[in-house]
C-alpha cells in the first residue's frame, strides 16, 4: 500500500507525516517549530500541535490531504500566493484566516485584514506582524506597488522571529527589519529581488538562517549558487526544494 493511501485511510494530524522536506528549528524558549516546504511560496510553520500555513496554493501541494490549518497568512492577491480553493480545503471551525487588504476586499474573503503596521495574535503565544513588501525598481514598480499595501509578515513563537517577506524587493522598509532569527527572502526575476538584492537584504537584516525562496517558476533562473556564496560568513543559507 503506498504512503498516500496509508495517509487517506489514517489520516495525520501533523504535517511531520506528509512526505513533504521539512526543516526543525529550536525558538528561544526552548520550543520546537517544524517547517514544512511545499513549493514556491507555500510552506507551513507547526508548533505544539498548531499548523499555521503561508500562502497555500493548490498547483504547489494537495491541501485536500493534509491536515487541517489552525492559522492561514495570505501575503497579496497574486495566484501564485492567494487560492481560496486551497484556504477552504485547510480550513475547519476555528480556523483563522489574516490577508492583505486586498484579498480581503477584492475576493470578499473573511479575514483578520492587515496592513503594514498592523499586529495580530491568532493564536495564544503567536504573533504576526505586518510589514510593507513591494517593489522599487522602475520598469517593475506595477507588479507590487506599494500603494497597494502588500503584506510580508514576521511571526514570533517562543521569542524567535520568523520573517516571511512575500514579494518585494530590497527597499527601505525591508531593510529596516530587525532582530529576525529566520528569513525567508524571494529570489526571482523579473517580479521580486534579484541575486545582488537579496545579498544586500540579507546584509542589513543580519538573520541567524536565510532560506531563499519564491524562486523558479520564471524563465530567468535564480542562481542559487552565487547566492550561496556571496553570503559565507553573513548568515546560514538554507537552500530547500522550493522550484
Amino acid at each position: 500500500m503506498s504512503f498516500l493511501s496509508l495517509f487517506g485511510l489514517f489520516g495525520c494530524k501533523s504535517n511531520r507525516c506528509t512526505g513533504y522536506p521539512q526543516d526543525k528549528i529550536t525558538t528561544r524558549a526552548g520550543s520546537e517549530v517544524t517547517i514544512t516546504f511545499f513549493k514556491h511560496a507555500s510552506l507551513s510553520l507547526e508548533t505544539e500541535g498548531r499548523l499555521i500555513y503561508i500562502d497555500p496554493v493548490g498547483t504547489f501541494a494537495e491541501y485536500g490531504r493534509l491536515p487541517k490549518a489552525d492559522v492561514v497568512l495570505v501575503t497579496h492577491s497574486h495566484y501564485d500566493h492567494f487560492d481560496r480553493a486551497a484556504i477552504d480545503k485547510l480550513s475547519k471551525k476555528g480556523t483563522v484566516v489574516v490577508c492583505d487588504k486586498v484579498s480581503a476586499e477584492a475576493f470578499d474573503f473573511d479575514c483578520v485584514t492587515m496592513t503594514p503596521g498592523a499586529v495580530t495574535e491568532p493564536l495564544d503565544g503567536v504573533r504576526v506582524e505586518a510589514v510593507p513588501a513591494y517593489n522599487i525598481t522602475e520598469g517593475h514598480l506595477d507588479f507590487h506597488p506599494q500603494a497597494r499595501e502588500d503584506c510580508g509578515y514576521i511571526i514570533t513563537i517562543g521569542g524567535t522571529r520568523f520573517y516571511i517577506a512575500g514579494d518585494t524587493e530590497n527597499n527601505e522598509d525591508v531593510k529596516a527589519v530587525k532582530d529576525i532569527d529566520v528569513a525567508f527572502l524571494p529570489v526571482n526575476q523579473p517580479y521580486t529581488m534579484t541575486v545582488e538584492q537579496a545579498v544586500d537584504a540579507v546584509k542589513a537584516i543580519k538573520p541567524a538562517i536565510f532560506y531563499p525562496y519564491h524562486y523558479g517558476e520564471v524563465e530567468e533562473k535564480t542562481d542559487i549558487d552565487r547566492l550561496v556564496r556571496e553570503l559565507e560568513g553573513v548568515a546560514e543559507v538554507r537552500v530547500r526544494p522550493m522550484e
